[in-house]
C-alpha cells in the first residue's frame, strides 16, 4: 500500500509526464508548420513516449491501492525563434523531470517503500538515456550553426532517433 505522501508525489510525477507529453507535442506541431517534418516526427514519438511513462505511474499508483489523479495541465509554449532554442527547452526540460524523479526515489527510500524504490529505477535509467539524448542533438545542432544545408541533413536524419534510439 502507498502512503499519502508517496501517492500525493506520484500523482505530482504522473502531472509532470503528462505535461512532458504536451510540451514534445507543442514543439512537434511547431515543427511541422516550420517544415521541419523530421524533427516534428521526432517530436511526435517523444509526445507518445511521455504519455506512456505518465500511464506507467498511473497504473503503479492504483495497482498499488493508491488513487491515481487526473490534473490540470499547464499550456505548453507553442512558439520559438529558433529550432535550437526549441531543443535547448527540450533539454532543460529532460533535466528538471530527472531532479523529480530523484526527489521521488529519495522520497520513497526515505519512507522504507522499497516497492516504489525499485518501480523508480527504471525511470531514473529512462532519464540518463533522455538528458543524455537531448544534450548530444544540441551538441550536433552547434555543430551545424547557421549552415541550411546542415539543418536539412539533421531534420532527415533526426528521424532515425525514432526506430534506432539515441544516436552517439
Amino acid at each position: 500500500m502507498l502512503s499519502k505522501k508517496i501517492e500525493t508525489a506520484l500523482n505530482k510525477q504522473v502531472r509532470i509526464e503528462a505535461e512532458s507529453s504536451q510540451i514534445y507535442l507543442s514543439m512537434a506541431s511547431w515543427a511541422e508548420t516550420h517544415g521541419l517534418e523530421g524533427i516534428s516526427k521526432f517530436m511526435y514519438a517523444q509526445s507518445d513516449e511521455e504519455r506512456m511513462h505518465m500511464l506507467k505511474i498511473f497504473k503503479f499508483i492504483n495497482e498499488r491501492g493508491g488513487h491515481a489523479q487526473v490534473s490540470e495541465l499547464k499550456a505548453p509554449k507553442t512558439t520559438y525563434d529558433t529550432f535550437q532554442e526549441m531543443f535547448e527547452e527540450l533539454y532543460n526540460h529532460e533535466v528538471f523531470v530527472s531532479e523529480s524523479i530523484n526527489e521521488l526515489v529519495h522520497l520513497s527510500f526515505s519512507e522504507k517503500d522499497y516497492a516504489t524504490h525499485n518501480f523508480l529505477q527504471w525511470y531514473v535509467a529512462e532519464q540518463v538515456e533522455e538528458e543524455s539524448q537531448a544534450k548530444n542533438i544540441l551538441d550536433k545542432i552547434n555543430l551545424i550553426g547557421d549552415d541550411k544545408g546542415g539543418l536539412y541533413l539533421f531534420d532527415r536524419d533526426i528521424q532515425q532517433l525514432i526506430t534506432n534510439g539515441p544516436i552517439n
